[in-house]
């Protein structure tokens, strides 16, 4: 949607239009659901805050004063909440880059080369739940930052805005995330340093059915399906923020809008607040 599209949603939704404003909060969840899986690592807690950030955003649309693009001012609502947020079920495993090298490497299977196209879908799966985790190694302030710096890509300047810090102090703290992040990877993840890492989210499947991390079933696709998720696995992964950005994006789910909705026509809340 156009910045002058979205303006003229703003000004009608300050306005007291509903429709505007319901439009408003469809255009941003996906992108808010995108930022809540990363910061929590799970698929639950981000239905969750997503749903807490749009509630958010929509009695608070009256202080958006213009100072920043609205999506920009709706990642500032969806930060502050998220830093804020009570723990995910990710977050309380209260993981450690060292204790999740441990864990990586316990339970690796070799696999045959030839185990097919089902493996290879299984393997995304894998390789979705670590990235996910991996992110929750970083504490909160500095998982972020990368997730806007790495990931969505945003403007040092913006990234600041969002993070109500310098610009200087927050590429800091980008600069300190991508250390770690890729000097873990490096070390660790066979789908960026193959040659020197053990783990490789194919060898990792057993274990991850074992302790219910994926579902089996989920191999149980039509052939194409299969086939395209084979290949998207089998892509080059350069670098690190490369592995962050190639998790699956899923759009928010339908119930989400559908939620919103009928809380627009409640009286639960207050729809632009003083």
């Amino acid at each position: 949607m156009t910045n002058d599209r979205l303006g003229d949603l703003v000004e009608r939704a300050r306005g007291g239009d509903r429709g505007a404003l319901e439009g408003l909060l469809v255009s941003v969840q996906d992108d808010v659901h995108r930022l809540a899986l990363r910061m929590t690592g799970s698929p639950d807690d981000a239905l969750d805050a997503t749903q807490e950030i749009l509630i958010r955003v929509m009695t608070r649309l009256s202080t958006f004063k213009g100072d920043a693009a609205f999506s920009t001012w709706v990642h500032r609502v969806a930060v502050n909440h998220l830093l804020d947020r009570k723990r995910s079920a990710v977050e309380r495993l209260e993981l450690t880059f060292s204790a999740f090298a441990d864990d990586l490497h316990a339970g690796l299977t070799p696999v045959a080369p030839d185990s097919g196209p089902e493996l290879d879908v299984l393997a995304r799966e894998v390789k979705h739940g670590c990235t996910l985790a991996m992110l929750t190694c970083l504490d909160r302030p500095l998982r972020v930052v990368y997730i806007l710096g790495e990931v969505f890509r945003v403007s040092s300047a913006d990234g600041a805005w969002i993070c109500d810090t310098t610009q200087a102090a927050y590429r800091k703290r980008l600069s300190r995330a991508r250390a770690a992040i890729r000097d873990f990877v490096a070390d660790y993840c066979g789908l960026v340093a193959s040659a020197r890492a053990r783990c490789h989210c194919r060898k990792r499947v057993p274990a991850a059915i074992r302790l219910g991390r994926i579902d089996p079933h989920i191999a149980d696709q039509p052939p194409s399906t299969v086939i395209d998720a084979a290949t998207a696995e089998m892509e080059a992964l350069y670098d690190a923020a490369q592995l962050m950005r190639s998790i699956s994006d899923q759009a928010a789910p339908e119930w989400v809008a559908v939620q919103i909705r009928s809380l627009l026509r409640s009286s639960r809340y207050q729809i632009v607040g003083p």
